[in-house]
């Protein structure tokens, strides 16, 4: 699965689940002269705005990346500098209660990304949940997508950071029966994964 058909299933997915999302693929950004460029960018109000910063992985991503330090280090810059960047600064809110932006680094639930996110479990697991842009609070997410192949509002995650590790009961759970991850939980041929 390419990263424009993943990027297009969740363009589908916040145009059927939200009103009127602000939706930008491939935005640059630009801050302290340190450059970029997101896969997707979606800003929804929940009636506060809400910056979704995403960074698909697909199988040709990952096998071209010399690991997981580098796939990291291309979410961590973004993270970085996305919103240092005027044009998609973030300012507090009085009343605040929910978080002003979500960094995602998503990976396609295919064979060669379960097998590299099983390799580097401890390391995608690492990432705290807990962020910050500027002052605005905000949450990171390592995850794989999921509901690819129906409707677009069944769109989900299955988190491999924070509180549910890669491969434990929690995380088994979350995963879809007879969805395009649990097949490829079950394709890995090796000792790294054990799911029924």
């Amino acid at each position: 699965m390419r990263e424009d058909a993943l990027a297009t299933r969740l363009v589908e997915h916040y145009e059927a689940t939200t009103e009127s999302p602000a939706i930008r693929l491939e935005e640059p950004y630009d801050a302290d002269g340190r450059r970029g460029v997101v896969d997707l960018f979606v800003r929804t109000r929940t009636p506060e705005a809400v910056d979704r910063v995403i960074e698909l992985k697909s199988d040709a991503a990952v096998r071209r990346a010399t690991g997981a330090n580098e796939v990291l280090r291309q979410y961590r810059r973004m993270e970085r500098y996305f919103h240092a960047d005027e044009r998609h600064a973030l300012r507090p809110k009085l009343g605040r209660t929910e978080p002003g932006a979500r960094y995602l680094l998503c990976f396609a639930p295919t064979p060669t990304c379960v097998h590299h996110v099983a390799v580097n479990r401890t390391l995608y697991g690492s990432v705290d949940p807990d962020a910050r842009a500027g002052d605005v609070p905000a949450v990171r997410t390592v995850a794989f997508l999921t509901g690819l192949d129906g409707d677009p509002a069944d769109l989900g995650l299955v988190s491999v950071n924070g509180d549910v590790e890669f491969g434990s009961e929690p995380f088994r759970r979350a995963v879809p029966e007879g969805s395009r991850l649990a097949e490829s939980l079950r394709a890995v041929d090796d000792d790294l994964i054990e799911f029924p």
